[in-house]
């Protein structure tokens, strides 16, 4: 009788240890080359129309969402800077003018870049906006996000390391497909840096090819490494030039210093951008600012706390193993004590979720350096799988680390649908099964409003 129990207390312990483990994915992608739209794809197109309009895309012109920044390219000369908008397309009565940028690139010159900031708009309300008048109008749409509120859902796509392969297409069309009302992007937009003399063209390509979304919707950007751009062999040593005169950011009015950490508040959510590429250390200004980010966030308000940043605190792929250590050992016990959600990344081109662990306990002479499950943790979810043209990262650590909860060596995206202030569905969607397919998903409990454990 001893003995049956003794067996049966050990198939339990079989049972719950298997329960406990994480999934690394079986599923194998084709064995096809990633390989760049070719420049005469229909989503390179550029529109008709004398000094069209083209590469239009926006995002927050202030921290809540009554501001937006609408950015556009004309190719053959500035043209009429204003933007007409309203909540009707046949009846813009406001208006706002745009300031005009260019830049130089090596042997490459810009187009006349447009950034307007169109102001005094209502929560949840629809609005049109137009551009081009004088020559070649176009128009567009988008919905202001909710005024933030704690049981205000909203549901966010996160995507990361995009590139412009067909891969990347397929990820586009899958996101389209499944509807969310912004995107979270964590960083490497268009791989121009990976042609020879780092093609700008491939800025202008990959911004008209996303525009069918941003233009309609706002992405809210992290700088990777790369949007560094720097090449001291062609003479261009001005990190994230091309990046930083086309895609504004709302830092300042976050009270940032510098436009690659940032933060906003859409609904229910506070989201807060962290720069992996810029200095971090003690002291410095991301750090001085994010010592009082986290003390201006109001859980009573905005009860989900998301950060985004581009190199992974946990990964547990070889690609690119433990580069954002040090910026984790700067900040992690910040996020922990603040009871921070989510955080994305991107870089490693792959797809991983976390459980709540933690590696805060470490003082270089107590040995204890082993993450360690921690409700008060965030979870850490790598989507870098955007579909870019270095290809998919196949090279998973062995044995899977006890923090990691489901890997998979594909490229794809996710969304996070938050519901009220306690819970928040979370799907992952492969780029090879049907749109609406999930690979992955969990529902997350609030770590301030109800603290429990959503690891599985």
């Amino acid at each position: 009788m001893a003995a049956h129990g003794l067996l049966g207390l050990l198939a339990l312990a079989v049972l719950l240890a298997a329960a406990d483990a994480g999934v690394t994915s079986a599923y194998r992608r084709k064995l096809e080359a990633t390989a760049d739209m070719p420049l005469d794809a229909d989503v390179f197109r550029v529109p008709p129309g004398y000094n069209a309009p083209q590469q239009v895309h926006i995002t927050l012109g202030d921290q809540t969402g009554t501001a937006m920044t609408v950015s556009w390219v004309t190719p053959d000369e500035p043209g009429n800077g204003t933007v007409a908008y309203g909540r009707s397309p046949e009846k813009m009565v406001l208006s706002a003018r745009a300031t005009l940028t260019r830049y130089s690139y090596y042997n490459y010159t810009s187009g006349f870049i447009h950034h307007c900031n169109l102001t005094g708009l209502k929560h949840g309300v629809k609005y049109y906006y137009a551009m081009g008048f004088g020559h070649t109008v176009r128009t567009f749409s988008f919905t202001a996000p909710p005024m933030p509120g704690p049981d205000v859902p909203f549901k966010f796509g996160l995507i990361g390391d995009l590139g412009q392969t067909f891969d990347s297409n397929s990820t586009v069309s899958h996101y389209e497909a499944n509807a969310g009302d912004a995107v979270l992007f964590v960083g490497d937009l268009s791989y121009a840096d990976n042609y020879p003399l780092h093609d700008n063209n491939r800025w202008d390509t990959w911004a008209r090819f996303v525009e069918r979304s941003v233009a309609y919707q706002p992405w809210l950007w992290a700088a990777g490494n790369h949007e560094l751009d720097y090449a001291p062999d062609i003479g261009e040593t001005t990190l994230f030039k091309p990046f930083t005169h086309r895609y504004p950011t709302p830092y300042r009015a976050a009270g940032s210093t510098e436009p690659f950490w940032y933060s906003v508040k859409i609904a229910s959510a506070h989201i807060i951008v962290l720069a992996s590429y810029s200095a971090y250390g003690k002291y410095t200004p991301q750090w001085l600012w994010l010592s009082q980010e986290l003390g201006r966030v109001d859980r009573k308000t905005t009860p989900w706390l998301i950060v985004l940043l581009h190199s992974p605190w946990y990964n547990s792929n070889n690609y690119h193993y433990m580069e954002g250590e040090t910026m984790r050992v700067q900040f992690e016990r910040w996020l922990v004590n603040a009871k921070v959600d989510v955080v994305l990344a991107g870089h490693v081109h792959s797809y991983e979720r976390s459980r709540r662990f933690s590696n805060i306990e470490y003082d270089i002479v107590n040995g204890k350096s082993t993450p360690a499950h921690n409700l008060d943790a965030p979870v850490y979810i790598n989507i870098g799988d955007g579909g870019n043209i270095e290809g998919i990262a196949d090279n998973f650590t062995k044995p899977m680390p006890a923090y990691s909860a489901f890997r998979e060596a594909s490229f794809g995206h996710a969304t996070l649908e938050i519901k009220n202030r306690t819970h928040a569905y979370y799907e992952w969607h492969r780029n090879h099964d049907g749109a609406k397919v999930t690979a992955d998903s969990v529902w997350l409990t609030n770590r301030y409003w109800m603290p429990t454990d959503d690891s599985n």
